[in-house]
């Protein structure tokens, strides 16, 4: 009797200890799980034309370090992304092309903190491959008879033209003002201009559609990009781990890789 009441004992204590057991490895699994389901749902990105190549790369970045999230990018001139967030536009991040745009959302009160300056960017004439008409300056673009685009003086890349335009003393009248880079870029890609004063990343991201030209007075033309939170993001989680991802060793090593200049 002695001996069957100590087996009974043994293995109620080995039934015990596996329950134990398995109630520990059910707890870790929850707890993994929620570890890794912290992040998910949508993430809407308001960004500068001129990030769309660098930024949809991050993007996809973000999508595959964090499974069940979905990023998406609403593109365009900074001025007009900043009046459709002031507006009431839902979106969770507003990256500028300039700090001028950014005081826009800042003014309104919808940003959340202080934006952070992360990236720069600096100006460079696009030209038809070959550069045909032998543009080797800013002031060669005020040459009769040459059609040269620019963005319109409210949009950055627009505003940064005629800093360089002054700093060179010089005038000059385009054929058209776009509205953000990307389109005055196309006018030159579709042979609509002979040239275009855009930024050195939009060259680069065009390859060998368009030949860049540097001038100087690019130097005094230099944009900021900041970048902050919206207050009424409706994903402020993700959103701030994508606001991270930007502001990375990771995002920077993208967006110099881009032709951006570190801030």
């Amino acid at each position: 009797m002695l001996l069957a009441a100590g087996v009974g004992a043994a293995a109620l204590l080995v039934l015990s200890a596996c329950s134990d057991s398995g109630s520990g490895s059910e707890a870790g699994k929850d707890d993994a799980g929620a570890a890794s389901g912290e992040l998910s749902g949508e993430v809407t990105v308001f960004a500068a034309a001129s990030l769309t190549e660098s930024f949809e790369e991050l993007g996809a970045q973000f999508e595959r370090d964090h499974p069940g999230t979905k990023v998406t990018f609403s593109f365009g001139g900074s001025d007009a992304l900043a009046a459709s967030i002031t507006g009431g536009a839902p979106a969770d991040v507003f990256a500028s092309a300039s700090p001028t745009t950014m005081e826009i959302v800042t003014d309104a009160g919808v940003a959340a903190g202080t934006p952070e300056t992360f990236v720069r960017n600096r100006l460079e004439i696009a030209t038809l491959p070959g550069n045909p008409d032998g543009v080797a300056s800013l002031e060669d673009l005020t040459e009769p008879g040459l059609k040269v685009v620019l963005c319109d003086e409210a949009v950055p890349c627009g505003s940064a033209a005629q800093k360089a335009l002054n700093a060179g003393s010089l005038k000059l009248t385009p054929v058209s003002y776009e509205e953000d880079v990307k389109s005055a870029l196309n006018k030159v890609v579709l042979k609509e201009a002979d040239a275009a004063v855009v930024y050195k990343t939009d060259v680069r991201a065009a390859g060998g559609k368009v030949e860049g030209v540097d001038f100087p007075e690019s130097a005094d033309a230099i944009n900021d990009y900041p970048i902050t939170l919206l207050k009424d993001a409706p994903n402020t989680a993700a959103a701030e781990a994508f606001v991270e991802l930007v502001r990375s060793a990771e995002g920077q090593k993208v967006l110099t890789g881009a032709g951006f200049l570190k801030p």
